[in-house]
């Protein structure tokens, strides 16, 4: 294999959620040696018919992002689109009943691309915030299939909980720390936790402050589409997460979209691991980016493959992306962060108007 040959980012912020896509690798390559001024480390390998790079971040956050995906658009000149797997913090409402365990899916709405990068813009008169920035589209070639796959959903059950079935049928200890909990509480907005030193359960909160649900007959994840709020902050607030709920109508938070979707097309996949509120913790967290790479992996598995530059020319093209120098980071950084200065409004999709309540 030549890097050429690699059309397709995987990206993950944490170690769980490598390990996750690669236990998911039909075929895995041997590695490549890297130029000096990358430092990347990369697992190569292959989905379906796409030869994908994955790569792991050295530190949260959407710069981090856009280092990490610019040395890689160097390293593989051929790659189409990225894909950005792991966990999330879920945004639950009346209107969108989201668990642990659930998956949230990207998808752009009116002038949004599916990621909104809620935490970078300016205060104006009257201690106003207005999001600034434009953020690129996923690519249409994922869009396509992403509709398609949702589709089909409505009326024939997902392929991916067998993929995961068979991968941890494959890897037994992956397996035994994915476990799926059956703890998945959610607590009113006002409630905080009450034990600051219980930092892996509730023990000390108080059950009656739980909102109550509905009890769901499956255990098979939903799956949510719509916009993924990106920030360089951890959210860990329920009130903060209800008011950016209302103000932009995002159904989960992560911290590294928005580094990648300037630099190349991305689509964003995140597993459900906790609320983000005080009661957040790591017990959801192998299950949540387990399942979201099972869903990654259908999806991925349904693109149409395109013929790369070695397989059309013997590999003298010079890809569909134009080598990226290492030293146009902070122009990088600059476009996804600046963009057109286009102002962020706040008719979005799948946005409630009402917050998840104790009934």
């Amino acid at each position: 294999m030549q890097r050429e040959d690699y059309t397709v980012a995987w990206i993950c912020a944490l170690p769980i959620e490598r390990t996750a896509v690669v236990c998911l690798l039909d075929e895995k390559h041997p590695d490549l040696v890297n130029s000096k001024t990358d430092s990347n480390k990369y697992t190569l390998g292959k989905i379906g018919q796409h030869n994908v790079a994955v790569v792991g971040l050295p530190s949260y956050g959407v710069t981090s992002a856009a280092v990490v995906v610019t040395n890689m658009k160097s390293a593989f000149p051929s790659l189409r689109f990225a894909l950005m797997v792991g966990i999330g913090g879920g945004v639950p409402s009346d209107s969108n009943d989201i668990r642990l365990g659930d998956i949230v899916v990207s998808k752009p709405y009116n002038d949004h691309p599916g990621v909104i990068q809620y935490d970078f813009g300016r205060v104006e008169v009257g201690s106003v915030f207005r999001r600034i920035g434009h953020l690129n589209r996923p690519p249409e070639e994922v869009l396509s299939t992403l509709n398609d796959l949702e589709a089909e959903h409505l009326y024939d059950e997902p392929r991916f909980p067998s993929l995961l079935e068979d991968c941890f049928a494959k890897y037994p200890k992956w397996a035994a720390a994915c476990t799926r909990s059956t703890a998945d509480r959610l607590y009113e907005i006002e409630y905080d936790h009450a034990n600051p030193m219980e930092t892996t359960n509730c023990q000390s909160c108080d059950i009656s402050r739980l909102v109550t649900r509905p009890i769901r007959e499956s255990t098979v994840s939903v799956i949510h589409y719509g916009l993924i709020g990106s920030g360089n902050q951890v959210v860990k607030d329920a009130r903060q997460r209800e008011r950016l709920r209302q103000e932009t109508g995002v159904l989960c938070f992560e911290m590294e979209a928005a580094g990648l979707m300037n630099s190349l097309p991305s689509l964003v996949v995140r597993g459900i691991s906790d609320y983000a509120d005080s009661h957040k913790n790591k017990q959801w967290q192998p299950y949540a980016a387990a399942v979201a790479a099972a869903y990654a992996k259908e999806l991925l598995c349904r693109v149409p493959l395109i013929e790369t530059a070695t397989q059309t020319d013997g590999g003298h093209g010079d890809g569909p992306l134009q080598r990226t120098s290492p030293s146009q980071v902070a122009d990088l950084i600059q476009n996804f962060t600046f963009g057109d200065h286009a102002n962020v409004t706040y008719n979005t999709y799948n946005q409630p108007e009402k917050s998840a309540r104790k009934s």
